[in-house]
C-alpha cells in the first residue's frame, strides 16, 4: 500500500479550510489510510474528528504529509519534516503558489491518483545558514527558499564580503543579497531579477538586491559550495542589517558578523501527480502563454 498513514496540514490563518480538508480525510478513510491531523491546524479549523498530532510526531508516524495553504505554509512544514524522510503534496489554496502546484478544486481526485501509487517524486535541496560573530554562533535555521542578507531600513547600503569555499568571490554595495535554491529561485530572487532554476540542479544563486554597482549580475554556483558572507559595514547606524532563512529573521547583524550558506543534511521529497511538468506549472504560473506542443507532456 501506498502511503498508509497520511497527515492533513492547513495555514492557519485561512478561513473556509475545514470543509476541502475533511473531504479529503473522507477519501483516505475510504481508501483504507489512516489521517492525521496537524495539532495547530486542528485547533484553527475545528477538524478533530481525526487523531491529531504535532509536526514532529507527524514526521515520526506519518508517510506523507497533505499540506494544503500557499508556498509559505510548506515552507514551515517542510523545514521541521525534511529530517524524517516523509514526502509532501502541495494543495494550493494561496495565491502563485510554486510549491504548492495542485489546485485546490483538483485536490481530491489528485491525492486520490497518488495514492493509488501513479505520482513522481522530486528530492529537493535545503540550506543551512549560521550567524557569527567572532567564533561563536549567534544563530542557526534551514531554509528551503533561500536566505536573504539585507538592510533593516530605509536608507543606507550594506557592504558585504562574499567568499566561495574559501576563496573570495567579491565584495559589494547593495540593498541586500539573495541566496537560493532552485525551488526559491522562483521566489524573491525571480523578483530580483534573478534565473530561473530547475528543482533537478544540485546549485545554489546568489542574486545582488539594487547593487551599486550593475555589472554585479546573478551566478549560479555548485550545491557543494560553501558560502561566507561578512557584513564589512553598514550604510548608516540607524539603518542596521537583518538576514532571513525563509520566515525566520535575525535582525541584530552587527558589522564583522558572518553568515555561512551551505547545502542542508536532509532533503525533502515532493510528489506530484503522473503527467506533473515543471514547465507546465512555470507556464500557468508566469502566463507563458504559449500554444502547446504535440510533444508536450500531460498536464
Amino acid at each position: 500500500m501506498h502511503f498508509p498513514i497520511v497527515a492533513l496540514i492547513g495555514r492557519h490563518q485561512d478561513t473556509g479550510l475545514d470543509a476541502p480538508l475533511r473531504t479529503l480525510a473522507e477519501m483516505l478513510i475510504k481508501a483504507g489510510r489512516q489521517v492525521l491531523i496537524d495539532a495547530d491546524t486542528a485547533q484553527n479549523t475545528g477538524l478533530r474528528d481525526y487523531p491529531v498530532a504535532t509536526l514532529k510526531e507527524i514526521g515520526e508516524t506519518a508517510s506523507l504529509a497533505v499540506v494544503m495553504g500557499g508556498d509559505g505554509t510548506v515552507l514551515g512544514a517542510a523545514r521541521t519534516l525534511a529530517p524524517f524522510g516523509l514526502s509532501i503534496v502541495g494543495i494550493n489554496h494561496g495565491r502563485l503558489g510554486f510549491i504548492t502546484d495542485i489546485p485546490v478544486q483538483e485536490s481530491q481526485n489528485a491525492l486520490a491518483r497518488i495514492i493509488e501509487g501513479n505520482y513522481r517524486a522530486e528530492d529537493r535541496m535545503l540550506l543551512e545558514g549560521c550567524v557569527w560573530r567572532g567564533d561563536q554562533m549567534m544563530y542557526t535555521a534551514p531554509a528551503l527558499n533561500d536566505v536573504v542578507l539585507n538592510r533593516a531600513g530605509r536608507g543606507g547600503m550594506i557592504e558585504v564580503r562574499v567568499e566561495v569555499d574559501g576563496a573570495f568571490m567579491y565584495a559589494q554595495r547593495a540593498d541586500g543579497l539573495i541566496i537560493a535554491t532552485p525551488t526559491g529561485s522562483t521566489a524573491y530572487a525571480l523578483s530580483a531579477n534573478g534565473p530561473i532554476l530547475h528543482p533537478g540542479l544540485d546549485a545554489m544563486v546568489l542574486v545582488p538586491v539594487a547593487p551599486q554597482t550593475l555589472s554585479n549580475r546573478p551566478i549560479v554556483i555548485p550545491g557543494t559550495g560553501v558560502l561566507s558572507m561578512t557584513l564589512t559595514a553598514i550604510g548608516r547606524v540607524e539603518t542596521g542589517a537583518s538576514v532571513h532563512f525563509d520566515m525566520q529573521t535575525w535582525s541584530d547583524l552587527q558589522p564583522g558578523d558572518r553568515i555561512s550558506v551551505q547545502r542542508a543534511p536532509h532533503t525533502i521529497r515532493f510528489v506530484h501527480p503522473e503527467g506533473y511538468s515543471f514547465f507546465s506549472t512555470l507556464r500557468r504560473k508566469l502566463h507563458w502563454n504559449l500554444m502547446p506542443q504535440a510533444s508536450d507532456s500531460v498536464e
